[in-house]
């Protein structure tokens, strides 16, 4: 397992130690699949559209997730950082008792 110290306690931070922790992950995962734009990714999660919005900022902010297209094609996916590092969001979902499936 490759080990980022700075992701794995990111990771930590956003999915175990806030609010909201377990819908991000949900995200990160929906996105893992098959990247979407904000209306995809409601309906594939059975969330409201500000709900992924919101998730999709701090995930954004936080370098996990980036977007590529314009305006209402804008297509979310996670960044080479994330996905280079997946093993570390896989063990933590684990700890944390997840289900992403």
């Amino acid at each position: 397992m490759q080990d980022n110290e700075d992701l794995r306690r990111l990771l930590w931070y956003l999915l175990g130690a806030t609010r909201g922790g377990e819908m991000r992950a949900r995200l990160i995962q929906a996105l893992r699949v098959q990247p979407g734009n904000m209306n995809q990714l409601a309906k594939r999660l059975g969330v409201e559209y500000r709900t992924i919005q919101h998730h999709i900022e701090v995930l954004k902010k936080n370098s996990l997730v980036s977007s590529a297209g314009e305006h209402y094609g804008l297509t979310y996916l996670l960044t080479p950082w994330m996905v280079a590092h997946i093993d570390i969001f896989d063990d933590l979902c684990r700890k944390l008792r997840f289900k992403l499936d």
